[in-house]
């Protein structure tokens, strides 16, 4: 063959690889309102950055008639790429050949670019769209699923592990974004479910569509499973992007720093007045965190999800944070398994990568209740506890009302080597508040008035006298727990202080092959 004929069958190959399951199952992706593997690879990358790896390889099997179809790349798109100039590798699942369902082959491909990413210390993005585990190649699917789960598994806490589901991803498929560090899944187009439909109507008679099963608002509302729910495929690629410039290459590099135009000693007069006078009454934290952050930006992660505290990066003077901070207007701010769950990783997360944490408190306690007794709100409470009394890296917190009970301890206090713990002036740090302290520490007195306007004063009184002492910051500040009484509109520039000053920080736990979280 001549060296010209060599070359136009490579460029041949190449066009067909390039054209997956062919024209028409491309045409039937995109009827969907789906793009093909190797467009959401193309818009999630710097143009012209790929860099694939083996786009000719082939599947192995010969049963069942697969000896007489051959694709090459064999459902699944890998190789690196840049993200803003930054390494990052990739695999995107092609639907169009075989439903995008694993092979040993495809398998492979993915366990190829997990290892590279491993050894150059880059972080790993897989775009899931996949119908399962290929029926045909039996226990070697089932193998190559479970090669994929050991490196998600030896990557976690190493390399920033990111997951996009824009398509089906069912039965043990799940496992490893479930194993990954983010997940994001695009409304209508996308579900993840460990048995369909089918299955659940034939073992508990229930009837339930694929959305209703395991569709993005599904997960990013009720199971928690998706961190961020995209309107479409654009927007999700557009939010990996957005996630990545706040993550760095990995566990021995800090997260970029980008240059800041927003002043520093920027005053927030608003916040002077922000807090309500009646301590019962809600406002928005978000509003709090827009004010204080580079140009009121803020990422937030599982936002439809236990709204009762609110995690999400953001910067300040261009240096990446991990905020997390009770929210009041949603039932009270209150601590329960879901905010508890939903907070622990965010912060073990933001440990794993060194990036710093801000804690804005303003938290009643934990939710009562024999729901959350029978659920494990012990346990779950003590997941968020274990995270910050683990984590080492720079950790500031600013309580900004209540604090109360347990949950002021758990929520980054000093004495889970909280590093510099401020309060506002509206701060009110308690074992409880008020009304169930008084019923407890007078509760002889108040059993022996029975005169009812007689009690009625007697409550006001004592009510008064413990607001005087617990409602305010100063009592913990006397010993120390509370570093400085801040005034509210100079937040910005007081976190920013302490960044700094922290930004040399070495702590380290003591040796152990691994902790035992509370699971």
């Amino acid at each position: 063959m001549a060296f010209e004929d060599k070359i136009k069958e490579l460029l041949d190959k190449r066009e067909l690889a390039q054209l997956g399951g062919g024209q028409k199952r491309i045409d039937a992706q995109h009827g969907k309102n789906k793009l093909t593997a190797r467009e959401r690879i193309a818009l999630l990358l710097d143009e012209g950055s790929f860099e694939e790896y083996d786009m000719f390889v082939t599947h192995r099997c010969t049963d069942f008639g697969l000896e007489k179809q051959e694709y090459l790349s064999d459902g699944v798109v890998t190789g690196h790429g840049t993200i803003d100039g930054r390494v990052v590798y990739v695999f995107s699942q092609d639907f169009t050949v075989f439903g995008g369902s694993l092979s040993e082959s495809f398998a492979k491909k993915i366990c190829k670019v997990m290892d590279q990413a491993m050894k150059v210390g880059a972080p790993l993005i897989g775009i899931n769209d996949s119908g399962g585990a290929r029926i045909q190649e039996g226990v070697q699917s089932l193998a190559g699923y479970a090669e994929i789960f050991e490196r998600n598994i030896l990557a976690s806490g190493v390399i920033p592990q990111i997951s996009a589901i824009f398509g089906p991803c069912a039965g043990g498929a799940v496992y490893s974004p479930a194993l990954t560090d983010f997940i994001i899944m695009s409304k209508d187009t996308s579900y993840m479910f460990v048995t369909g439909p089918k299955v659940v109507k034939t073992v508990t008679g229930e009837i339930v569509t694929d959305e209703e099963l395991g569709g993005a608002v599904v997960h990013g509302s009720k199971s928690g499973v998706s961190h961020m729910i995209a309107d479409d495929e654009q927007e999700g690629i557009m939010l990996i992007r957005k996630l990545m410039s706040y993550l760095p290459q990995n566990n021995l590099e800090e997260a970029p720093i980008v240059a800041c135009d927003d002043p520093i000693d920027r005053l927030e007069d608003q916040l002077n007045y922000f807090i309500p006078d009646n301590p019962n009454k809600p406002y928005d934290v978000k509003d709090i965190i827009h004010a204080i952050v580079d140009n009121g930006e803020f990422l937030e992660i599982h936002r439809h999800y236990a709204p009762n505290i609110n995690v999400g990066f953001a910067r300040f003077n261009g240096m990446s944070v991990g905020i997390v901070a009770n929210q009041p207007s949603y039932l009270a701010g209150v601590l329960d398994i879901n905010a508890s769950r939903k907070a622990a990783r965010f912060v073990r997360f933001c440990d794993a990568f060194n990036i710093p944490l801000l804690t804005l408190v303003d938290v009643p306690g934990f939710l009562p209740g024999t729901a959350q007794e029978y659920g494990g709100i012990i346990i779950h409470g003590a997941k968020l506890l274990f995270a910050y009394g683990e984590a080492t890296v720079p950790k500031v917190t600013i309580i900004l009302r209540k604090a109360y009970g347990g949950a002021y301890d758990v929520m980054s206090s000093k004495h889970l080597r909280g590093d510099i713990n401020y309060a506002w002036p509206t701060a009110e740090i308690a074992v409880m508040g008020p009304k169930g302290a008084i019923e407890i520490l007078h509760s002889k007195r108040l059993s022996e008035i029975t005169d009812p306007k007689e009690r009625e004063e007697y409550v006001l009184k004592a009510e008064a006298e413990y607001k005087e002492k617990f409602a305010n910051p100063y009592n913990a500040a006397r010993y120390g727990f509370i570093d400085d009484v801040i005034e509210p509109r100079n937040t910005r520039f007081r976190v920013i202080r302490a960044l700094q000053a922290l930004a040399t920080k070495k702590e380290v736990n003591p040796p152990k092959k691994h902790s035992n979280i509370p699971l």
